[in-house]
């Protein structure tokens, strides 16, 4: 049974950036994962392409053939998918049991009210894949509280048109100490709760919405959010190992590959890792990590990294004078023994063969 990640989100939340992280990453735990990209304008991909939905149809074609704007004309360019599901289906049956990724375009109709994705999403289901939504989110939302609340709505809406188990992240929260200072904790952000608390913040951002209509309408669109229930969010820093290990872990467990993944005896460390959750990190050692005390992690793991690196090159020089001894005790094979220079013992030499 195959299994495969759909990732979707708005523009400039990293889609691109995280497919070719995750394939790195998971060849580097031994899982073979392949990439399909489904943004038929993206024509200069970072990753291995295993599958590119521009052998069908490009962007370009479109929009000189058909004179259509570029958002129009993605819109379009899914709908052509939609109609050659055979296209799609048969060149997937080349993967094999492939971990596929799909990055999917930045165009939020397509996520939000927009039929062809969906229904290319069920068509990949029937195929017997085990499909994950992972909604991308740029963490930069989190430093406006109108920002902030509109990413909700979108995740919300995105999770009721999907129909499927979807997992939200904020990425690149390696770029948060670079923002001002949150009013809140980033667990506050992550687990979505006690909305009300963030409206005195919203007020203050503009003088709109202190009044009375505005006033009200942000309430009620907070109240709507908590009462579904279910956007929470994930945190990711795509270059960070253990912040991907983490991610891929909550990722395995809603898609059900912890239950049927092909990984088995003789993993490699970080295959152990993933599957047994070593180096779990909880939100708050990552409010530590990326916010309150970046630079002193970065400076500690730059020393580890140095430390490492000269070990490594101790033990290289260690077993190259070994190798340069034993191919200098080679040379002088006709002897039974050696001795220091000054010792007295005599050399027995062998006799003629």
């Amino acid at each position: 049974m195959p299994f495969a990640q759909l990732v979707v989100g708005p523009p400039g939340a990293g889609k691109s950036t995280y497919c070719n992280g995750m394939q790195q990453f998971m060849g580097a735990i031994g899982r073979k994962a392949s990439v399909v990209n489904l943004d038929p304008a993206n024509d200069q991909t970072s990753y291995d392409v295993a599958l590119d939905v521009r052998e069908l149809i490009t962007l370009e074609d479109i929009m000189s053939n058909d004179e259509l704007g570029p958002n129009g004309s993605v819109l379009y360019a899914l709908e052509e998918v939609e109609h050659n599901l055979d296209w799609l289906q048969t060149r997937l049956q080349n993967l094999g049991e492939d971990y596929v990724l799909f990055d999917c375009p930045g165009q939020v109709e397509l996520f939000t009210h927009h039929d062809s994705l969906r229904k290319i999403f069920f068509a990949i289901q029937k195929m017997g894949y085990r499909l994950v939504v992972v909604n991308l989110i740029d963490s930069y939302c989190l430093t406006l509280p109108s920002l902030y609340i509109s990413t909700l709505l979108l995740s919300l809406r995105t999770m009721l048109q999907m129909d499927l188990t979807q997992v939200n992240v904020l990425t690149k929260v390696d770029n948060l100490h670079k923002y001002p200072d949150l009013p809140f904790n980033l667990d506050y952000y992550t687990e979505v709760q006690d909305l009300d608390y963030l409206l005195p913040s919203l007020e203050k951002e503009s003088p709109m919405f202190a009044q009375g209509k505005f006033q009200a309408l942000n309430k009620a669109v907070c109240q709507l959010i908590e009462d579904f229930g279910l956007v929470g969010y994930e945190t990711l820093a795509v270059e960070d190992k253990k912040s991907m290990m983490q991610l891929l872990r909550t990722i395995d467990r809603a898609g059900g590959y912890v239950f049927g993944g092909a990984e088995g005896a003789g993993d490699s460390i970080w295959q152990t890792a993933v599957r047994q959750g070593m180096g779990q990190m909880d939100i708050g050692d990552i409010q530590d990590r990326w916010i309150d005390n970046k630079d002193y992690w970065d400076e500690k793991e730059r020393e580890e990294h140095e430390m490492e690196q000269k070990k490594l090159e101790e033990e290289f020089n260690k077993s190259a004078a070994r190798s340069g001894a034993m191919a200098m005790g080679d040379d002088d094979d006709d002897l039974d023994f050696h001795v220091p220079a000054d010792s007295a013992a005599k050399v027995r030499r062998s006799a003629p063969k």
